[in-house]
């Protein structure tokens, strides 16, 4: 089992009293900021959310989602919290530019998709700043603002990776955020983040996006005719291939190494089945395809 941080009074009351910046408002920002902001039923949960975001229509549309709206950058200045909601490779990019600005004792965090490399830009940061590496495990095929929602992190594991030589309270603040977007929080340092979100997130997408461009492959021979036959079982297995792509080649270069490890993994699975298959070695394909049920059910009891 993951650790779980402790809750404690004191972080609760820090993060109502906190003005959160959120840098980026597409669906991760905009559904944190909602959930802060007490949208719905919910309470809020902190004294002022800012929204920081490129473009001025977003400045315009963002106003039911943050108390404050701005394209400027330098409105981290004041915050208590700084959350980068934006791809991986543009969180490496805006760290030294947003630590610099931020006072000192303020958190910064991310919602990466990705760890190691985000750990290692945050632990030369400014000495003052607490600094924790999140990752919620949530979202939708959907991107943007107009997908937000306050509660889509609810009940989702909410990783966090400590940042080495930086005190614990930043972790303890990272961990009531989590509790205050209804998320459930979990300590995991950043190299093993990387392995595991490879094999359960990263290498799927992989696999998705590979079965609809296979399928595709008889598309054209078959004039369009496989895709009326497409039921539930493609359409569920291929669903995160829809997901925003410029996050996708964000997540998959950052975690390279980890997602080419387990696309090797993947491909020994495979070959192994193909091998059986081509042998018509019941035993051995029922072995497998055995193992596989039992390991998703006990999973997935539902």
């Amino acid at each position: 089992m993951l650790p779980t941080p402790e809750p404690e009074r004191q972080d609760a009351t820090w993060l109502a009293g906190a003005e959160v910046a959120i840098v980026g408002l597409g669906l991760m920002g905009g559904s944190l900021a909602g959930a802060l902001r007490g949208a719905g039923a919910a309470p809020r949960a902190c004294r002022r959310v800012v929204g920081i975001v490129r473009r001025a229509e977003t400045v315009a549309a963002a106003g039911p989602w943050v108390d404050t709206a701005t394209a400027d950058l330098a409105a981290v200045g004041t915050a208590d919290v700084v959350i980068l909601a934006v791809p991986p490779r543009t969180i490496l990019q805006l760290l030294p530019i947003v630590a610099a600005q931020m006072r000192p004792g303020a958190l910064l965090t991310d919602l990466g998709s990705t760890k190691s490399a985000i750990v290692e830009v945050m632990s030369s940061s400014p000495a003052g700043l607490l600094l924790a590496g999140g990752h919620p495990m949530c979202g939708k095929e959907a991107g943007g603002l107009a997908a937000a929602d306050p509660q889509l992190y609810r009940g989702a594991p909410y990783l966090i990776c400590p940042v080495p030589s930086r005190p614990a309270a930043a972790v303890a603040h990272t961990a009531a955020l989590a509790r205050a977007l209804g998320a459930q929080p979990r300590v995991l340092d950043p190299a093993t983040h990387d392995q595991l979100v490879a094999a359960i997130s990263h290498v799927p997408y992989t696999g998705a996006v590979a079965l609809v461009l296979a399928a595709a492959q008889l598309d054209a021979p078959t004039g369009g005719a496989i895709w009326e036959l497409v039921a539930g079982g493609f359409r569920d297995t291929t669903r995160v291939a829809a997901g925003e792509l410029d996050m996708w080649i964000d997540i998959l270069l950052t975690n390279r190494a980890e997602v080419l490890a387990h696309l090797q993994r993947l491909t020994g699975v495979l070959t192994t089945l193909a091998t059986a298959l081509a042998a018509e070695d019941t035993a051995a394909l029922g072995a497998a395809l055995g193992a596989a049920q039992e390991r998703r059910r006990r999973l997935f009891r539902a």
